[in-house]
């Protein structure tokens, strides 16, 4: 151990040699001054001379508890311990240290008097002595510092592991990633001139070598429009740290109007390749379940993370992969004793619209005891639920979620334009069923339906109900009347916007087939009327609307009945406005969950968006729910993550 501290400040003796100079030279001119001029060095001297000899009595004191308090250890065993030591007094000063601490922290340093903090990483001594450790970083090294509470302070000691946190992270910058990808649009293509598409898919492939090639990683094709890249987890990283410009780098291969759009599906943290691999797969699934053009990166079975998916989807689902499906549900429904159908919490005229065309079908076609699920206090779509229970009274079509009774291990459950349990009208009765069917048009998400015996989801299609329209049209249509067909095409032209957003060639197939079962047009547009509370209240909501990076953003306290459908249909009108891609409105329900209604016409992906605020949906309709909190801060919050998506895009 170091002798007795003693420490006298360099400052005080500069001071007092010149006090003392400064006397004799008074002396010659005034006596009386230097005798003045002695008694204040003396006295500042005497001063000063006391505190340093408390302080130092104090060190002295406080080191001898430290170390009596080690158990009586050599004096000297501390000072040769082959580690750096600090003692901390109870206010955090340092009050003694050994040599190798101001070589390895301080520079060679005297630390003694300042505070520990700057070499603890701003952790407080009283957890690291309850913790017993922590990992800190300091001078571009690594060290563990362990704390032991003694009675007048604390002894630290720092572990150097710079040399083993290194080499752990070269050994996790070199643990291989899977990346399998597919070119989403290759058919498109191919279709066209031979000469072009050639000069299409070639340039998507030595995009993708140059890419694997920058990121010294090792590229593969597989087949016609699958590919394998396997590169390190550092090259992953920096990747991340891009966003993936690689999706944009293709999106840069255009024939005419269209774009070249890529999906990768990314394995990583596994135990070895194939673990790897299979994560791959399982990823890229869900980057193609939720519309293509983005990477999705699997960690562990519920962990992903998503990036791009700017652009529309590419439409997947054949008119041969539909008959498959409508067989296959023609099986699970002849299977089964009763048939139970169930959309999403406040149902609108997509949900309730599919759910009444697919009820007319099971429950006529294949005479099947079978009822739509519906809670009818929450639902959107209250007019269509009277149009229907007045033109069949004779029948008994919908029931609530408590009558649901008598579910044997042969129920089917069909859920429509829903497939995760946290957005069910009923998670209750999915949990007693054990043979459930899945149609949906939104994008996958994360915590979807896995135990599906029929999982059928397409994001291209404009909404369920024309997802329905087609799988009916197969499993024989001969009893749906013009009743099912104005349901079924009230749930079309509300995803649409009256045929503006998300339709293809299907969706007018699919209109052309209900109107020729005698939809009358004029019937669905009442449907959506509006009383006059409801109309004011929607244009007060559109009136108070700020723009934002090209975002009408609104907030509402109103408390109407309908504040669900009014911020809808607000959010609807607000993209009538020139210059508006997406609209936003905030809205605040009784139980005080600020909601927010989300559209777009397509330029600005609005699922991502609502994603990053706990929600989700589709592409051009999303929405969320927060809990806990105000409108305005849910309104600060949503610009944040505005501003962070666009700026992201546009990078």
């Amino acid at each position: 151990m170091r002798k007795r501290i003693w420490t006298l400040s360099p400052w005080f003796i500069i001071f007092s040699v010149l006090m003392l100079g400064m006397a004799l030279v008074s002396y010659r001119y005034s006596p009386n001054l230097c005798y003045v001029e002695l008694g204040v060095s003396v006295v500042s001297a005497g001063i000063v001379l006391a505190v340093s000899l408390r302080f130092n009595s104090y060190l002295n004191s406080n080191l001898k508890s430290v170390i009596k308090s080690l158990d009586s250890a050599d004096k000297n065993f501390i000072e040769t311990y082959k580690m750096p030591v600090v003692v901390v007094g109870e206010k955090g000063d340092i009050i003694w240290n050994n040599s190798l601490f101001s070589k390895t922290l301080c520079n060679n340093k005297n630390p003694l008097g300042e505070n520990i903090m700057p070499y603890l990483a701003d952790n407080e001594l009283d957890f690291l002595a309850s913790s017993g450790s922590a990992d800190i970083t300091f001078n571009n090294k690594f060290f563990t510092v362990y704390c032991v509470k003694t009675k007048v302070g604390y002894v630290c000691y720092y572990i150097d592991n710079t040399y083993y946190k290194k080499s752990l992270k070269a050994f996790r910058d070199a643990q291989p990633c899977v990346s399998i990808i597919l070119f989403d649009n290759r058919e498109d293509f191919v279709n066209d001139n031979e000469e072009e598409s050639a000069r299409i898919v070639l340039s998507v492939e030595t995009t993708l070598q140059k890419w694997a090639s920058s990121s010294n990683s090792l590229y593969k094709k597989l087949t016609g429009n699958r590919y394998m890249v396997i590169m390190g987890e550092k090259e992953l990283q920096n990747n991340i740290e891009s966003k993936f410009s690689i999706l944009k780098d293709i999106r840069n291969i255009k024939l005419g109007s269209r774009e070249a759009t890529i999906s990768i599906g990314i394995g990583r943290d596994s135990k070895n390749l194939k673990e790897c691999e299979l994560k791959a797969r399982n990823a890229l699934e869900m980057a193609l379940g939720r519309g293509g053009d983005q990477v999705a990166i699997m960690k562990d079975s519920d962990s992903y993370e998503f990036f791009g998916g700017v652009s529309s989807g590419v439409e997947k689902m054949s008119k041969v992969r539909t008959r498959v499906i409508a067989n296959t549900l023609a099986k699970a429904i002849a299977d089964s004793d009763r048939v139970y159908i169930m959309g999403h919490r406040f149902s609108d005229l997509d949900c309730v619209g599919a759910s009444i065309g697919m009820q007319r079908i099971i429950s006529h076609t294949f005479k099947k005891h079978a009822r739509i699920v519906i809670d009818e206090e929450r639902s959107m779509a209250t007019m269509l639920v009277n149009y229907i229970r007045q033109e069949r009274q004779h029948e008994e079509i919908f029931i609530s979620p408590k009558e649901v009774k008598n579910i044997t291990p042969r129920t089917l459950l069909i859920i429509l334009d829903t497939h995760t349990p946290d957005f069910l009208e009923s998670e209750e009765i999915y949990n007693k069923c054990s043979r459930v069917v899945v149609i949906d048009h939104h994008r996958k998400m994360v915590n979807y339906i896995k135990n599906a015996i029929v999982f059928c989801i397409e994001p291209t299609a404009s909404s369920a109900s024309e997802m329905c329209t087609e799988i009916i049209s197969y499993m024989g249509d001969a009893d749906l009347t013009s009743i099912e067909a104005e349901a079924l095409l009230s749930g079309i032209v509300l995803d649409t916007k009256n045929f503006v957003m998300k339709t293809g060639v299907r969706t007018f197939e699919a209109a052309a087939y209900l109107r020729k079962k005698s939809a009358n047009t004029v019937t669905v547009k009442r449907f959506f009327s509006d009383n006059l509370e409801t109309y004011k209240e929607k244009y007060n909501i559109v009136s108070r609307a700020e723009i934002v990076n090209g975002c009408a953003i609104s907030a509402t306290e109103s408390q109407v009945d309908n504040i669900r459908l009014v911020s809808a249909q607000a959010a609807d009108e607000l993209l009538l406005i020139t210059d508006v891609y997406a609209s936003f409105v905030l809205f605040n329900t009784p139980d005080g969950t600020v909601n927010i209604s989300a559209r777009s016409y397509g330029k600005i992906n609005v699922q991502i968006i609502m994603e990053k605020m706990g929600g989700g949906g589709h592409q051009n309709m999303a929405a969320a729910q927060i809990k806990n909190t105000t409108v305005l801060q849910v309104k600060k919050q949503l610009i944040e993550v505005i501003d962070e998506i666009l700026s992201d895009n546009n990078n």
